[in-house]
Order: structure tokens, then C-alpha cells, then sequence
């Protein structure tokens, strides 16, 4: 490719117009919100998720494509890339609720979580690579969340999956410094009119600000654009109390078990249907 070329890719990239996106997890409420604003910016949608209807409610209204995947299943993956033809950013967005106790989950369950939540954007990026790097433009963004910087009571496995997409990203980025391709993850912290606290009813912990899916939309968009390494979408209270735990690990996992800080019980429940 000549350099012309390569400078008119980066250009488009910045500004996304015309960018052939795939979303993972689109139907729910942080993915809806995703398609929606990447729709706004001009972008070409391919979508994907398990649920055919949800899915192609979603599609219909940002005029994405479909494709329906399991990707807790590796050929589905392979599969959903195949289908999805030539792309210009991922937007590695669907997750599990990897919670609760870990004794209370099969070796299955966590080969599930593991697989939707870490090890899929991983084999997908790897799949992307050639061509981005061969073409000299293209963004992975990996939506992880606050959990991902502090552990959180009650949530190991989550946690860990969400740490690995920190450090995956991060390495990753600097193994294409200079190569035009660019790798960025989102922090969210709590969300409200999305996941477990708009399908459950629950409230967040007490004194924890949350923000809306389509903050957390608008954060994916700000590390395209402005190709940010790291974007935080939370209250700066929260943000503030995320640095401060990840700096003194061991006081902030005695301050939650004195305290009692995790998910509740309606959460967990709700939760346990879904591994």
C-alpha cells in the first residue's frame, strides 16, 4: 500500500466515517448504545450476539448487519469473522457476569466465562491482525470494566477476565507502536439502565455514582478518536476510589470484607442462570 493511501486509512479512522465496525454484544443495553453512537458517526455496523430477535431489533434500528453467534464457542467465532468480511475496528464488548462464589461454579462455567470474556477478543484479535497490520490501520477496543483495576469482592473470575483485557491491551499496544494500529480498553464503572441493575431491580452500593450506556458509548468512541489507551467512564469519586485501591490492593480487599461492599444477593441470584 502506498503511503498515500495508508495516510487517507489513519484520516478516516479518526474520524470513523465510513469505518466497517463489528460490535460484540450488541443487543444489550452498553452494546445497543455502542451501535447507536458508531451509527451517528457514520460507521458501517456488523453486529453480533446469541439472541436472533434482539439482535435484529437492534440491527433494524442503526441499519447494521446481523450475525447471530455464540461466542462461547470457538467455530462460531471463526465463523462470525468469516461472515463479517473485511473490518476496521472490533469493539470487543460482550461479557458473562462472572460473579459469585467460586466454588459454586463448574470447570465448564469457567471455561465459558473465560471464553466469552478474555479468550475470544483474544483469538479475534489474533485473526485481525494480518490484515490490519498489512494495511497499516485499524483499532481494537476492548470493553472491560472498573473491576479491572480493583478486584472486587465476589467477583474473582469476573475480575480476572476483566484484568486480562488491561494487560492484553496494554501489551498489545505497544507491540504496534508505529504500525498505524491501534488497541484501546473502556472502564466502566456502575451502569445504570443496562445489565444486572436494570435487569434485576437492584440498586448499586451505596454511595457509588453510576453513568448510562451511553457514557460508556461515548468512551469508546473518545479512545478511537482520540486513540487513548485507557478511558475511564465513571464518577470521579468512583474513579478516584479505583486509583486508591489499586495502589494499597491488600487495604481495599480488607475494607470491602469489613464492610461488606459486593453485589447482592438479587444480583447473584439473577446472575447464576446465566453461566
Amino acid at each position: 500500500m502506498q503511503n498515500t493511501d495508508i495516510r487517507r486509512d489513519l484520516r478516516r479512522m479518526t474520524k470513523l466515517d465510513g469505518a466497517r465496525v463489528l460490535v460484540t454484544g450488541a443487543y444489550g443495553g452498553i452494546g445497543r448504545a455502542i451501535a447507536r453512537e458508531l451509527r451517528s458517526e457514520g460507521c458501517e455496523l456488523v453486529l453480533t450476539g446469541r439472541k436472533e430477535d434482539a439482535l435484529q431489533e437492534v440491527a433494524a434500528e442503526v441499519g447494521g448487519r446481523a450475525i447471530v453467534a455464540d461466542l462461547a464457542v470457538r467455530a462460531e467465532t471463526v465463523r462470525l469473522l468469516a461472515g463479517a468480511g473485511e473490518l476496521d475496528v472490533l469493539i470487543a464488548n460482550a461479557a458473562v457476569p462472572a460473579d459469585g462464589d467460586l466454588e459454586e461454579w463448574t470447570q465448564e462455567q469457567i471455561d465459558r466465562a473465560l471464553e466469552v470474556n478474555l479468550v475470544g477478543p483474544i483469538a479475534m484479535t489474533r485473526a485481525l491482525l494480518p490484515t490490519f497490520r498489512r494495511r497499516g490501520s485499524g483499532h481494537f477496543v476492548y470493553v472491560s470494566s472498573l473491576a479491572g483495576k480493583v478486584p472486587s469482592k465476589g467477583a474473582a473470575l469476573y475480575s480476572a477476565t476483566k484484568f486480562g483485557l488491561r494487560g492484553f491491551s496494554g501489551s498489545l499496544r505497544a507491540d504496534l507502536a508505529g504500525s498505524g494500529v491501534a488497541s484501546s480498553v473502556v472502564f466502566p464503572g456502575f451502569v445504570r439502565d443496562a445489565g444486572m441493575y436494570a435487569e434485576t431491580g437492584a440498586k448499586p452500593p451505596f454511595g457509588m455514582g453510576t453513568v448510562t450506556p451511553r457514557a460508556v458509548a461515548a468512551g469508546v468512541i473518545k479512545a478511537i478518536r482520540s486513540n487513548r489507551a485507557e478511558v475511564d467512564v465513571a464518577p470521579v469519586g468512583l474513579r478516584a476510589g479505583a486509583l486508591i485501591g489499586s495502589l494499597t490492593p491488600a487495604l481495599s480487599a480488607s475494607i470491602q470484607a469489613r464492610i461488606g461492599i459486593g453485589l447482592s444477593e438479587q444480583v447473584l441470584e439473577a446472575h447464576r442462570s446465566k453461566r
